[in-house]
């Protein structure tokens, strides 16, 4: 597969600008880069998916068939059989009214002819992902990490050659990343093309291959992964590497915990006990939260650490015991970054009246928008858009942003910077811890990273043990690594669109 000369546009803004790129069988190619740079565009621009105000110049080779990228239709027929997406957003691209299996199951070959053997397949693939159990699931039900890994095995059940990845990782723990980075290489094993976007550094070291640096619509340095990944040429490249959570030196990352026992509690659970699904995620479950204190809820994915933060802050009831608030807490002081950000703010809505009604609503100027919106690098021109119309990881700015407006005493950010680049991860977590020690409000992250977990958090409660339930009590303030450098074993070896879930069609795009 060859792509020549690709460029997308919008309103004369060239938004990726890419003189050619060859994909060979075998050899996975993976792009990393600053959010918003075109990485995502450039693979929708690939599968002819662009929105309708985008413009695409180019064309792509495929088997010996060229195709113009300006026609968005000539590679529908390719979908499925020849090419495949597994999107972005996966709570986004999963049917709401179907269950797992059945929609993994019409992405299969053999499902017009006989659905009773897609099933099964289908089956078969979710259970190799640790999904067996939630194969009658709806996605509702799912945590993040999982409604990505039933994506990707809608997205990989068709057995297409082409195979585009856009950042499949993430909300991921380590040992499913390293299980789904198995997945990716299997996929080579056969001769397959992988394209791979993703602002995680180890996966791209894990599938090897070649690696491509983008930023502001090109890329900037290409060659093979273990090269670039620890010997870069570009400084964006070296200042990309720096910034891995493990590397960061701040003030808030060294700062002395508070008191292990606050004297005013803002939040205080007892007896705390879930049961999801019929499987049991904690029990006996006893947390104290207080002014200031920053904690982490760590565990693999689908072990209950979102559903015990919606029960600390309240929105979700436990199945046993009691959580109490301080009344520092009301008029809005208690604030939750969604996961998902899409899922916070409604989808045709400009983003200028969103703002707007919390400006509003709790008699706020603009000028503290304005100063936040500079401190995370955000045009202005953003608020004027819809929220489909911003990249993943400026839509998460902007929520933490709209959270930061009231001045929360408790931030619950559920896996807050799943969807940035590692250089606008750490200033997006710099500018949050920032006004989390301004204020002198507390923390709960929810996150799989544990160097970021290290780098921000006093203490952390484990999820997910081996019998099932969380540990009952809390782990022990954890030290710090004051900047040490990666291991030299961590660098790695060498090696919005609107088409419907159809036929043999392996994921479904929204």
């Amino acid at each position: 597969m060859h792509l020549f000369h690709l460029e997308v546009t919008h309103a004369g803004t060239v938004l990726v600008e890419v003189s050619g790129l060859d994909f060979e069988p075998g050899v996975p190619v993976t792009i990393v880069g600053e959010s918003g740079s075109g990485k995502s565009l450039l693979a929708h621009a690939i599968m002819g998916t662009l929105p309708a105000n985008l413009l695409a110049r180019g064309s792509l080779t495929v088997d010996g068939q060229s195709y113009d990228l300006a026609d968005r239709a000539n590679r529908r027929r390719l979908w499925g059989p020849v090419m495949a997406l597994l999107p972005q957003e996966p709570g986004l691209a999963l049917d709401p009214t179907m269950r797992t299996r059945e929609q993994v199951a019409e992405g299969a070959a053999s499902f017009t002819m006989d659905k009773r053997s897609a099933r099964r397949s289908a089956g078969a693939l979710l259970a190799s992902l640790g999904l067996g159990h939630a194969a009658a699931a709806f996605p509702h039900t799912l945590s993040g990490g999982m409604a990505q890994r039933v994506a990707f095995a809608a997205a990989t059940i068709g057995g297409a050659p082409v195979l585009i990845a856009d950042e499949p990782s993430k909300g991921l723990d380590r040992q499913a990343r390293a299980e789904l980075a198995e997945l990716l290489k299997r996929h080579l094993g056969g001769g397959g093309i992988l394209l791979t976007i993703t602002h995680d550094l180890d996966l791209a070291r894990d599938l090897g291959g070649e690696v491509l640096v983008m930023k502001d619509a090109h890329i900037l340095e290409h060659g093979p992964a273990g090269h670039v990944l620890s010997e870069p040429a570009h400084p964006y490249t070296r200042r990309l590497l720096a910034a891995e959570p493990a590397r960061w030196k701040h003030s808030w990352t060294t700062a002395a915990a508070p008191p292990e026992a606050p004297a005013a509690p803002l939040i205080s659970g007892a007896g705390l006990g879930k049961t999801f699904g019929g499987q049991l995620l904690f029990s006996d479950l006893a947390i104290t939260i207080g002014a200031g204190e920053r904690v982490s809820l760590s565990g693999p994915s689908g072990s209950g650490k979102t559903t015990l933060g919606n029960i600390l802050l309240r929105l979700m009831p436990p199945d046993t015991g009691h959580v109490d608030h301080a009344n520092a807490l009301r008029g809005g002081r208690l604030q939750k970054l969604y996961q998902d950000p899409a899922v916070a703010f409604a989808s045709r809505v400009p983003l200028r009246d969103s703002f707007g009604d919390v400006l509003r609503r709790h008699r706020l100027t603009s000028d503290r928008l304005e100063e936040l919106m500079a401190s995370l690098r955000l045009a202005p021109a953003l608020l004027h858009r819809m929220p489909g119309q911003v990249s993943g990881g400026e839509l998460q700015r902007l929520a933490i942003i709209r959270s930061m407006l009231l001045e929360p005493a408790l931030v619950f950010a559920d896996e807050p910077t799943s969807r940035l680049d590692l250089i606008t991860q750490e200033e997006t977590i710099s500018c949050l811890m920032d006004q989390v020690e301004r204020l002198g409000a507390a923390l709960v992250l929810v996150t799989h990273d544990e160097a970021l977990a290290e780098a921000v958090t006093h203490r952390r409660i484990p999820l997910g043990l081996e019998d099932g339930a969380a540990a009952p009590t809390l782990l022990a303030p954890v030290p710090r690594r004051e900047g040490l450098p990666r291991p030299a074993a961590d660098h790695g070896g060498p090696e919005s669109p609107s088409a419907p879930m159809c036929g043999g069609c392996p994921v479904r795009i929204v």
